[in-house]
Order: structure tokens, then sequence, then C-alpha cells
């Protein structure tokens, strides 16, 4: 077993979340458990425990986050890894999706995420150590999906601040990771975990397609174990020298060749036009 550390886990009541809080109590790890209800995350995970302080969180309620890091570390004294798991799936065209519902993804998938970073770098500075580790998608390197445009945007966005995070706490001694599942087996397809847009626009046949084959088709029919996804997860967070970068998943690992194929083909394309806006030196 890894030497025991303190985990601070977002969204553990379902899917990721709630199989890494069972795999790290189950290998004598503490867990710090957030989930919206915390009826329903002790239903999912069991009762408290020394090792196990489930807590209620809202994401999008900057004093709610501040309460559970504080508690977390009243009862450990100490957090070790941070896992920003908890977001969820906006189906819908750009066109299709209003502000609200727009505002509504980023205010979890993305600000959640930053309001629990911001919450927990004075404890991990305070420690010099740490490993913040951010679940993105594959949809936050690859946004060619119909219907997926605002989520890929809050993986796009995801990606880009873990990138900066790491630039910016290396001299803390903390780590950051971020994590980019393909299709796993999980509940987020489910219609709890997957907004749907308000006014769909029937003129849009291909999100209406890229829709259908989310909900109706892939849902339960993912390639993805999340056991061994989450493992993976805690493997990294016990190494030294963890990745920035990790991809889950064959599905991802492909769609991610494929993403810097085309990239890598397309600025050899225009690489002249690239290269011809400097100003012209004497």
């Amino acid at each position: 077993m890894q030497d025991a550390k303190v985990f601070f886990i977002t969204g553990a009541s379902k899917g990721f979340g709630l199989e890494l809080t069972r795999q790290l109590l189950a290998a004598g790890h503490s867990v710090a458990a957030t989930s919206r209800s915390k009826a329903g995350l002790i239903a999912a995970a069991g009762t408290p425990t020394p090792a196990f302080l489930p807590l209620e969180m809202d994401l999008t309620d900057e004093s709610s986050i501040g309460q559970a890091v504080a508690e977390a570390i009243g009862a450990f004294g100490s957090l070790d890894v941070i896992i920003n798991n908890a977001g969820y799936g906006q189906l819908g065209g750009l066109e299709e999706l209003s502000d609200t519902e727009t505002r509504k993804n980023y205010a979890v998938n993305v600000f959640g995420t930053q309001n629990v970073i911001r919450a927990v770098l004075p404890q991990l500075r305070a420690q010099g150590s740490g490993h913040i580790i951010n679940i993105s998608s594959i949809a936050g390197i690859t946004g060619g999906f119909p219907g997926w445009g605002v989520y890929c945007g809050t993986k796009f966005a995801v990606e880009g601040l873990s990138e900066s995070l790491a630039a910016e706490v290396a001299e803390f001694g903390i780590k950051v990771t971020v994590v980019a599942p393909g299709y796993f087996r999980t509940e987020f397809l489910d219609n709890g975990s997957l907004g749907l847009p308000e006014h769909p626009i029937s003129a849009y046949v291909a999100i209406r397609e890229s829709e259908s084959a989310h909900t109706s088709h892939l849902q339960g029919n993912q390639p993805g174990d999340p056991v061994k996804g989450a493992a993976a997860i805690i493997r990294i967070a016990g190494t030294e020298h963890p990745p920035l970068h990790l991809l889950l998943g064959p599905d991802a690992y492909a769609m991610a060749e494929k993403k810097l194929a085309d990239l890598k083909k397309e600025m050899e394309a225009w690489k002249e036009l690239s290269l011809s806006t400097d100003l012209e030196t004497a």
C-alpha cells in the first residue's frame, strides 16, 4: 500500500468519485468526500468513520466550498491530494442553449473547480506539498462532437487552467494533473447527470443524431471500466513525478492521437501564412 494520504474528492456520490472513495478507503487512506447531498453520499459510500468524512458542498457557492475545505483540514490536519471530479454534461447546440443553461454548466465544471483550488491552495502552500488532480474529459482535447460545444468549452477551460496552475504552484512543491477520460460506464449519460436543451431547434440534424447516440445507444455500453479508471487515478496520486496530462481509455488515446495528427497537418498546410506576420526587419 502507498503511504496513507488525505484525499479531498468532489462529486463523490457516484461515478468516478464514488469508486475513488471506495478504493481509497479500502487501501487505508483518509477521504473527505463531498456531494450536493450528504445523505445521498452516506447512502452510497457509507457512514462516517475516523477515515471517512462525508461533506455536503455546493460547488456553485464559494462559502460552502470554503466551509467544506475547513472541515476537512480540521478533521485530518492536512490535505495531500485534491480530486476535482464533480461536473455534468450539457447537450445542445450553441444556438440552442440559453445564456442561463450555458452559465450553469460553466458554474459547476469550471468555476466550481477553480473555487476548490483557491480554497485548498493556502493549506497546500503552507505544507509545501500536495497534488491537485482535475478530471477533465477527452472533450477537453477535441471538440468535434455536434451538440457538445458548451461542455467542450468547460473542459477545454479545465485543461488550460490546469496547465497554468501547474506553472504557478511548482515552486511550492505542488503537483498538478489533468485527467481526460474517454467513455466510461458511469452515470454520466443518465438524465440526472446530463442536461438537454430546453429549446431544441429541429434544423440541427447532426446535433439530434449525436444526442440520440449518447442517450440511447452509448449509455450502458461505454467501454471504459470505472474501477480500472479510478485505480489509474490513484496510481498517479502515489507517484513522485505524476504526469501533467493523463488520458484514460483506448478511445480517449485514439481521439487525442487523431487531434494531434489533424492539428499537425493543418499547421503544415498553413505554415507559410502563419509565419508571414512579423514586422519587417532592416
